[in-house]
């Protein structure tokens, strides 16, 4: 199951057109993302580091670590339809569908190998 599957019928999400700054690198974290329609760019020293489709989720990293501030920027690459997760709805998602966990820590883990490979 795509974690968009958790939030495809979520009303609550946001709308940026193609070129909007989501969230950018330093600003504070708090929730996380997930895409529900269309595509954002993850950037870090202007390098892309992910293209984040429907299903995925971007901005974990801010929320698990606790408000920790962005290391990356987040730009829509594509008009977009986004759902914010905030702290309460991320841990009723690992209650309530451990899955859910695993996907967020692959999802980490491949980022931070990509980031890997550039240094």
């Amino acid at each position: 199951m795509s974690t968009v599957d958790h939030f495809k019928n979520s009303k609550d999400f946001q709308t940026f057109t193609a070129g909007q700054v989501i969230f950018e690198t330093g600003a504070p974290g708090g929730q996380m993302y997930a895409v529900k329609d269309g595509e954002v760019d993850i950037i870090y020293r202007d390098t892309v580091l992910d293209t984040v489709g429907p299903g995925g989720i971007f901005g974990e990293m801010g929320l698990v670590e606790g408000n920790a501030s962005r290391s990356a920027t987040a730009i829509a690459r594509t008009d977009c339809q986004i759902v914010p997760v905030d702290k309460q709805r991320f841990l009723f998602l690992v209650h309530e569908t451990p899955t859910f966990a695993l996907s967020v820590m692959q999802i980490m883990a491949h980022r931070l190998r990509r980031m890997n490979e550039l240094i």
